[in-house]
């Protein structure tokens, strides 16, 4: 088994191979002075079974094309299986067309790492879990539910916390996170005017006197999560944190979210965390190198990867 790394989140890709007690394997990504990306894997990997680290996280298409050379790059260098290990997955937001001539651009994007030569992929808490049957590769999505809630359980216990979708859409992880914890559920109905700006509508179920955990798959511009906090709290909540997987936090996200009334936001780092993330008072980082190691090293042997997260 051979790990090799893009530049898009050198840290996890080094925290994964210290936890799979293996080394990474030599691959220099450079650009020409146009920009163009070049790939050179320096170490041999003729017949192994190759797992790419690279998020397709800012800026997107940079890392995308990235990961197309490399996977490229390893099946002209003979390598018997490639995985693509994606653990923020840039376009999954648009998998459907939201209106007339628009893209869908996550079919897209699995098309394109199918076609580089990718035997299988391996992402994480993907946008729409549909997005799995876009390839026509096997696909492995993974969940970042049992280390986000490990830290829910040593933060709050499960007595007196409730867990809050911040839309309708996201009852479904929503209610998986309740279940693990044996804590009670809440939604947020809001209204979308336009991308970007969310209005909060309404609070379904009874949030007074709760300590309340927003949990999403991507936090963004912020807005959305702000808006919940200021709801929830209207209320009557004690107190308000978010659980979100990718924290892509665009713009002026870490200071909206900083000046918010969240108690704390906590990330994964499936994308690597910025300087103003690092600094900021109440955004956490944890990692998720051990869960992405272990579905790898059980991938490579050929186990269960699903009963992770029974």
């Amino acid at each position: 088994m051979k790990l090799v790394s893009g530049n898009s989140n050198r840290p996890l890709a080094d925290a994964i191979a210290a936890y799979l007690e293996l080394p990474l394997t030599k691959c220099v990504v450079r650009r020409f002075a146009d920009m163009e990306i070049f790939v050179e894997v320096q170490d041999n990997v003729r017949g192994e079974d190759v797992f790419i680290i690279q998020s397709t996280s800012f800026p997107a298409n940079d890392h995308m094309m990235e990961l197309l050379i490399i996977i490229d790059a390893l099946r002209r260098a003979s390598a018997r299986r490639i995985t693509a290990v994606v653990p923020y997955f840039g376009y999954a937001r648009q998998d459907r067309k939201p209106g007339p001539r628009t893209p869908i651009s996550a079919k897209l994007v699995a098309n394109l790492i199918t076609r580089a030569g990718a035997d299988r992929v391996m992402t994480l808490d993907l946008h729409a879990g549909q997005i799995q049957g876009f390839f026509d590769i096997p696909t492995d999505n993974l969940f970042a539910a049992p280390v986000m809630m490990r830290d829910v359980r040593e933060q709050f216990g499960a007595k007196n916390t409730m867990v809050v979708s911040p839309d309708v859409g996201g009852v479904v992880r929503a209610r998986g996170y309740a279940k693990r914890i044996g804590a009670p559920l809440a939604i947020v109905d809001k209204r979308r005017e336009r991308a970007g700006e969310s209005e909060v509508m309404n609070i379904i179920g009874d949030v007074k006197g709760k300590t309340c955990v927003l949990v999403d798959d991507i936090v963004d511009s912020g807005g959305t999560l702000c808006n919940a906090a200021d709801a929830l709290l209207e209320k009557g909540a004690t107190d308000v944190s978010a659980y979100i997987t990718h924290g892509v936090l665009s713009g002026g996200a870490v200071a909206r979210i900083a000046s918010s009334n969240l108690k704390q936001l906590v990330v994964t780092d499936s994308i690597q965390a910025t300087e103003a993330v690092r600094v900021s008072r109440n955004i956490r980082v944890l990692s998720i190198a051990p869960l992405i190691g272990e579905a790898i090293g059980r991938t490579a042997a050929e186990k269960s990867v699903s009963s992770l997260f029974h």
